[in-house]
């Protein structure tokens, strides 16, 4: 089963990244093959040689971050079906800030993606240029990827 991580991070903290190599560290330690890159780094054609897509981004003005969203758009509109997905994003804890990975999980199944298991929202606090995670959640995290690492080895058997 072989994994590819693709986020989008803009904080001077880069949070999202943070998210993103957490999750690739514990798939990794549950013996699954990772690569992550960053969303302007992602190249669109390697996409077939992966079994499962996580795509992870910051909200930012209620939606996905810009360069998720473009990224998103460029995967070409062949049938994805028969490859796994997940989403995740980071977010101001507010009703008012919106959500990054609905836009992520509609374009997902729009592709013919399957979504593997719910989002994850990790939440961020503090002021401009000085985000951080809040309490406990990459913990949070570990333990979402770990949900993931048992559902992917169970269809790789």
């Amino acid at each position: 089963m072989k994994v590819l991580i693709v986020y989008d991070t803009v904080s001077p903290t880069r949070l999202t990244e943070k998210v993103a190599e957490t999750i690739g560290g514990v798939l990794k330690e549950k013996g699954i093959e990772v690569d992550s890159f960053y969303v302007k780094d992602a190249n669109v054609a390697i996409l077939k040689n992966y079994d499962c897509l996580i795509a992870g981004a910051p909200t930012m003005a209620f939606r996905a971050s810009n360069d998720m969203r473009k990224f998103l758009e460029s995967l070409p509109h062949e049938d994805f079906s028969g490859k796994l997905a997940a989403a995740f994003d980071t977010q101001i804890q507010s009703r008012l800030s919106g959500s990054a990975v609905k836009g992520i999980e509609d374009k997902l199944k729009k592709l013919g993606f399957r979504l593997v298991t719910a989002p994850l929202i990790a939440y961020v606090e503090g002021k401009m240029n000085q985000m951080q995670l809040k309490e406990g959640e990459l913990e949070k995290t570990k333990k979402w990827a770990q949900s993931i690492a048992e559902t992917l080895q169970s269809h790789s058997s």
